[in-house]
């Protein structure tokens, strides 16, 4: 039995290539030092899966951005507007993922989108008609070499032709039918060179086989790969699937000419059950994702022991493995100085998964496996009774009844109140709330964190810091403010280290896009609230102004969407927790005297199931309620505002509304407004801010480009309930496109506003 890993973390054991990347974009680094700073990560990556055993180790997951990314790049699939700013080849690509602006022109990014069921972020490739996909770079051969010179014979990973025609964009006539034989060519060819490059196995990567599929989508699977794999030129391919089942084309995938083929067993609720209906070809290799790529628990190897043996009944050839790319989880253990061993025994992240890959391996061998030391060891962690119960939460989740997560009056009624209360004006602005992290304010937490400095001064600095910030938004213009979130390292983990229930890393980190990376709390025990969050910081910042300033929350899907969850209770049980813990600050800030109040659903979407036919198994039915607890208990006159992004919510506009939010702001500059068309279709009630400018880009958008975008979203929501706002919180901008970008997003309201009155 062999081991098998489908990707790896790229950004390093302490964030070598987010940092390397920050000051190659700032000018203090030359592009020979990234990329040799590259080189030497996954060189490293490489070494650390072979001392673990790994029999096949992936090339090409690397990206300096994303790997969607980089095929677009490799097919030549590079839009005409970045062609014409004629720059480097690296340049390019980075013109492509963070926009340009700069002598030689000014273009957007292009869109970014969630990778799936993740808070991955991909970049959404552009085809225009006149584009020929065809093998084009470079990166693909020249980082299998790179492994073979460093005594690696690795498994080059491309993301499948059937998931990029798929989530591309369209820009024309031309839809993803009239591509298929180019991709088919170009990935043959790419065959064909690795094949003389001394590649034994391809990887080819094809998640979007776990979605609803039509029957012309699998006709299409099926006549793309049947001319792709006519020709293999003697190399072994691997059909990688994860993040779900292939129960739409099981019996269609199995007869192509696959060597082997990737299967999901954590996530793929119906796997198993696929497997034992319809068998499985022996002479193909059977991957079988088993480790969990996705959460941090260590494994139960009684559990995947007994999963494993199951497998082997209808498919003699197997391989143990991954049940995703380890991208999803962060780097190693061996980082987190502080974490007692009494936790960091139950957890594993991506190096330690390779050493559960090894583990498993030999307990697979074993035909006496109960009586090996590694399975009694591991069986005793899983055994033992774990801290983290609260009985009194539980009973508070257990007795609530329906009219806790109704509001009155109705959402009609408040909005008439509302007006009155607030008597903005049309196209009111306000941002998302964050506020740029600059140096020194990453420098007093890091201070206090330390015991560097007292905690007056810690609270002292932030406060100067939102004196400064509502100044700043006052002499702008902003009509309703927010303090800037100088206190907050992150919008869920700062939550989680004010309430009960969460432990913390140090070193953690998992990419979330290009340099973006987040460090997700683990969620160990029952979850409550001790003690206020939000309050004194947001009462400081208004009394600073007549403005109404918004107190910022983040809610209780989204903490724990972007948590790693437990996985001894269930989803629901720990969103109604966090719920009412959110509840409570909510009802203190109202107390106080907010009189607006955002809490942020940014990830409402990421663990509704990939299927709609696994809809009905309560997803929905959980989370919507969860937020509707949070706010049921204020008055009328309190303005409850949400945030979303990066997500396709056009699904589930209805159960978005169905939320009973107030105002709502989503992501939009990057999607090219699809969601306002989703929204007119279902009538949607609630206020919309659809975002007129993109955060993630350092781009300043003028005044003309936003009255643009302001003008078409009219076309299609009345004024009455159009906000006007950036599409995400500023944290990750700098200050030097912050100021501009919001004062050209004032002056366009106000100019539209004018117009409006003419």
């Amino acid at each position: 039995m062999k081991t098998s890993v489908v990707g790896y973390p790229r950004i390093g054991a302490q964030r070598e290539l987010k940092f390397a990347l920050e000051s190659f974009f700032k000018g203090s680094l030359a592009v020979e030092e990234l990329k040799r700073i590259a080189k030497d990560l996954r060189i490293l990556h490489w070494r650390s899966q072979k001392d673990a055993g790994v029999d096949f180790i992936p090339s090409n997951d690397f990206s300096y951005c994303d790997g969607m990314l980089d095929t677009a790049v490799m097919l030549g699939a590079v839009p005409k507007r970045y062609k014409n700013l004629k720059l480097d080849e690296l340049s390019e690509y980075f013109s492509m993922a963070r926009g340009y602006q700069g002598e030689r022109g000014d273009v957007k990014a292009l869109a970014m989108k969630k990778w799936f069921n993740t808070n991955y972020h991909y970049m959404v490739p552009e085809i225009e008609d006149e584009m020929e996909l065809k093998l084009s770079g470079a990166k693909l051969f020249d980082e299998f070499v790179e492994a073979k010179d460093a005594g690696i014979v690795a498994k080059p990973v491309l993301i499948g032709p059937f998931t990029f025609l798929k989530l591309a964009r369209y820009t024309g006539k031309r839809t993803c039918f009239d591509f298929e034989n180019q991709i088919a060519d170009a990935y043959s060819d790419a065959l064909g060179k690795l094949a003389k490059l001394g590649a034994k196995w391809v990887q080819i990567d094809e998640p979007f086989l776990v979605m609803d599929l039509t029957s012309e989508d699998v006709e299409f699977f099926v006549s793309l790969y049947s001319k792709l794999l006519k020709n293999k030129h003697g190399i072994k391919v691997l059909l990688q699937t994860y993040f779900g089942d292939i129960r739409d084309c099981w019996n269609d995938v199995m007869p192509l000419d696959f060597d082997g083929i990737g299967i999901d067993f954590v996530e793929g609720m119906k796997s198993l059950e696929l497997l034992e209906k319809n068998g499985f070809d022996n002479n193909k290799i059977l991957f079988a994702g088993v480790v969990n790529g996705k959460n941090i628990w260590k494994n139960n190897y009684q559990k995947t022991i007994l999963l494993l043996n199951s497998i082997r009944k209808y498919a003699s050839n197997v391989i143990i493995g991954t049940s995703c790319s380890l991208l999803h989880v962060p780097y190693t253990l061996e980082s987190e100085r502080k974490l007692p061993d009494s936790y960091k025994k139950h957890l594993a992240f991506a190096k330690e998964k390779l050493a559960e890959l090894s583990e498993l391996k030999k307990l697979a061998e074993d035909d006496d496996y109960a009586k090996n030391s590694i399975f009694i060891e591991n069986y005793g962690i899983f055994s033992s009774a774990r801290s983290g119960v609260n009985n009194a939460v539980r009973e508070r989740v257990a007795s609530l009844v329906q009219k806790d997560f109704i509001r009155l009056p109705d959402f009609h009624e408040r909005e008439k109140i509302q007006r009155e209360e607030f008597k903005l004006p049309f196209l009111p602005t306000t941002t998302i709330g964050s506020f740029p992290q600059t140096e020194d304010v990453r420098a007093n937490r890091a201070a206090f964190k330390s015991g560097k400095i007292t905690e007056e001064e810690y609270k002292n600095f932030n406060k100067k810091k939102i004196a400064d910030c509502i100044k700043l938004q006052e002499k702008i213009g902003l009509d309703v403010l927010v303090h800037g979130e100088f206190e907050r390292n992150d919008m869920v983990e700062y939550f989680g280290e004010c309430l009960d229930g969460f432990i913390f890393t140090e070193k953690a980190w998992v990419q979330s896009y290009g340099t973006r990376c987040v460090k997700p709390p683990i969620i160990w025990g029952d979850i409550s609230r001790t003690r206020p969050m939000t309050v004194e910081y947001s009462v400081y910042a208004q009394s600073l102004s007549e403005k109404p300033v918004k107190g910022m929350l983040t809610g209780p899907v989204t903490i724990l969407n972007w948590s790693f969850p437990r996985e001894d209770i269930s989803l629901r049980d720990m969103a109604m927790q966090i719920a009412l813990a959110i509840r409570e600050e909510v009802l203190e800030l109202e107390a106080n005297g907010i009189r607006v109040i955002q809490v942020d659903e940014a990830a409402l979407k990421e663990k509704l199931p990939l299927r709609k036919a696994d809809w009905g198994k309560g997803y929905l039915d959980w989370a919507i309620p969860a937020f509707r607890l949070v706010h049921s208990g204020v008055k009328p006159q309190t303005q409850i505002h949400t945030h979303m992004c990066y997500s396709e919510f056009e699904s589930i506009v209805k159960e978005i509304d169905d939320m009973d939010a107030d105002v709502i702001t989503f992501e939009a500059s990057r999607s090219n407004l699809d969601i306002i068309d989703a929204l007119c279709a279902c009538g949607f009630k609630t206020q919309v801010g659809p975002g007129v400018y993109d955060i993630h880009s350092p781009r300043i958008p003028s005044v003309e480009e936003m009255k643009e975008t302001l003008i078409k979203i009219l076309k299609k929501i009345p004024k009455e309930k159009l906000w006007v706002n950036p599409d995400c919180g500023l944290k990750t901008r700098g200050e030097r496109e912050t100021t501009p970008s919001l004062e050209n997003l004032v002056a366009a309201a106000k100019q539209i506003r004018e117009e409006l009155k003419n």
